[in-house]
């Protein structure tokens, strides 16, 4: 077969499949008969043919696949006016520490944030498949250790959290954040959300010492983001407490 006929086979293959395609799984289309480098050379050239089209083809971590550019978000918005998820600050923050400083147990997560973690937060960031549970801290209790998975990495169009945009850049986090289907303006609260995980402090201004311990998440009302945007996920979060 030439490279004009396997260039033709990996784009209807990739532009029907319903998820990213692993270079394994695509050297199947032709029974092994095309090495893994050569799959990548014409994955390049193919990607090269695609450079002034609305549809770019990228390399994720689950695999290759054909995904709309960022730039035609704004029209596609217009085709599927479906109402946006909701996330509180408290949701934004927990999923930016572990991003950002993964592995990490609920403990570390509620040291950084300086509040309880409600447990409705965790599994709705696990039920979003952006969060999961790879193992158990050794000490007192065996703690679970929670990281980020492949299927955040695929929506954020990243192939490995090396990829992850350093803190200096406000707008580059925003932008990062927003690709994850956000509501408008929680791309900007996740990238604050991320710098303030880092710089091991507190995000919020809700988050202060009072009487009895720290104050729970529940009373953290003042922080939910409640703003239209683009559609994208299922999960989403409303009301006064963070869920």
């Amino acid at each position: 077969m030439n490279t004009v006929e396997a260039k033709r086979v990996l784009e209807t293959a990739l532009i029907c499949a319903p998820q990213p395609v692993t270079v394994r799984e695509l050297r199947g289309l032709f029974d092994d008969a095309l090495g893994a480098d050569t799959l990548k050379h014409i994955l390049l050239e193919l990607q090269q043919d695609w450079a002034q089209s609305g549809v770019e083809l990228v390399q994720v971590a689950s695999g290759w696949r054909f995904q709309s550019r960022p730039e035609m978000r704004e029209y596609l918005d217009r085709l599927h006016p479906e109402k946006p998820p909701r996330y509180t600050r408290a949701a934004l923050e927990t999923l930016a520490i572990v991003a950002y400083r993964q592995p990490v147990t609920r403990g570390d997560i509620e040291d950084v944030r300086g509040v309880t973690v409600n447990s409705l937060i965790i599994k709705q960031l696990e039920d979003r498949g952006w969060v999961e549970v790879i193992g158990h801290r050794e000490t007192v209790g065996r703690p679970a250790l929670f990281a980020t998975t492949r299927q955040f990495l695929d929506d954020l169009g990243l192939q490995s959290l090396d990829q992850l945009p350093v803190l200096d850049d406000p707008v580059v986090q925003a932008s990062m954040f927003d690709t994850l289907g956000l509501a408008e303006g929680e791309g900007a609260a996740a990238a604050e959300a991320a710098e303030s995980a880092l710089d091991g402090e507190p995000a919020t201004d809700a988050q202060a010492e009072v009487k009895g311990g720290a104050v729970p998440d529940d009373a953290d009302a003042s922080t939910t983001i409640q703003a239209d945007g683009a559609p994208g996920s299922q999960t989403t979060a409303t009301g006064n407490k963070d869920e």
